[in-house]
């Protein structure tokens, strides 16, 4: 398990500058700093318009329910192809920025700011409005699910 410090949480907004680069909030960066994350696996996400980001464990969650399939079957195939061919590696720069390429633009709508969203375990990029209209869409969602007991 995590410890307290040692998870991607909250989020932010920072201007993407004229070299088309954007600082990694220093939150975000002191957890990859902790995890020792040198190289950094992006994913387009499954479900929203965003660029998931973590370490090397995050290809490696998504390889292992690969696994799980027959290596022949629709499924594995489908997941390959999204977790494989819609996956890069990038790095920070020494100043802890990264750069915002068309492989990030094109997918997410980012044009002059990214949002940074932390997921535990990973954290995302978002085009702004996008991540505030997901965040308002689920929290009515979840508004609408049976109260359970704790």
């Amino acid at each position: 398990m995590f410890g307290v410090m040692n998870r991607f949480l909250s989020n932010a907004t920072n201007r993407i500058d004229s070299k088309g680069r954007v600082s990694v909030p220093a939150m975000f960066r002191a957890v990859l700093t902790q995890r020792n994350v040198q190289e950094l696996y992006c994913l387009q996400d499954l479900v929203f318009p965003a660029i998931s980001v973590g370490g090397p464990d995050l290809l490696e969650r998504y390889e292992r329910q690969i696994a799980q399939a027959d290596p022949f079957s629709p499924e594995a195939n489908m997941m390959s192809l999204l977790v494989h061919g819609g996956g890069v590696y990038m790095r920070l720069d020494a100043e802890g920025r990264l750069a915002v390429t068309d492989f990030i633009r094109d997918f997410t709508g980012i044009t002059t700011e990214v949002t940074f969203v932390g997921r535990s375990d990973h954290f995302q990029l978002w085009q702004p409005q996008a991540f505030h209209e997901a965040q308002v869409a689920a929290r009515e969602g979840r508004a609408r699910l049976p109260v359970r007991p704790a």
